[in-house]
């Protein structure tokens, strides 16, 4: 019985500076290569996850707007990974949740600039997903990250 083939799958690394690291990019043979993210990431190591991380400051309080929250979001996830002795290139996954895709599509070269000034030029896997409202009310942007550590 034969099996069926699926498209070629190049597997790059995730980094220059993770060439001999376990994050690698997968990305399909043939397939545009996407601006901003990895279609599929692959690693081996220790995992930190973190949960829906939101915009607040060292206090507690939700910083307005959504590009003050989401530069807060990412500094609080920087600061949960750093907790869990990974940083930033160890990122294999985001999954953002939007109350406003509009607001998003419209905010993303600044977005874009603000990603790279927090966490570089890696980009992992990412999925952006329009939600109805977050558990804070006022939340305009939640983010949920993993990342593998090398061992």
């Amino acid at each position: 019985m034969s099996t069926p083939k699926g498209p070629a799958l190049a597997v790059l690394p995730a980094s220059k500076s993770e060439a001999s690291g376990p994050a690698q990019i997968l990305q399909p043979s043939g397939w545009p290569v996407p601006k901003g993210y990895a279609n599929g990431m692959a690693a081996g190591g220790r995992i930190v996850v973190t949960g829906g991380v939101i915009g607040w400051d060292s206090e507690g309080r939700l910083v307005e707007g959504f590009i003050a929250q989401v530069r807060q979001t990412l500094r609080n996830i920087a600061a949960i990974l750093g907790e869990g002795a990974a940083r930033p290139e160890h990122l294999v996954r985001l999954t953002w949740y939007v109350v406003d895709m509009d607001e998003y599509l419209a905010s993303l070269k600044e977005l874009g600039r603000i990603y790279r000034e927090i966490f570089g030029t890696h980009y992992p896997a990412m999925a952006l997903v329009q939600v109805v409202r977050l558990v804070e009310k006022a939340a305009r942007v939640e983010i949920e990250a993993t990342a593998v550590v090398p061992r």
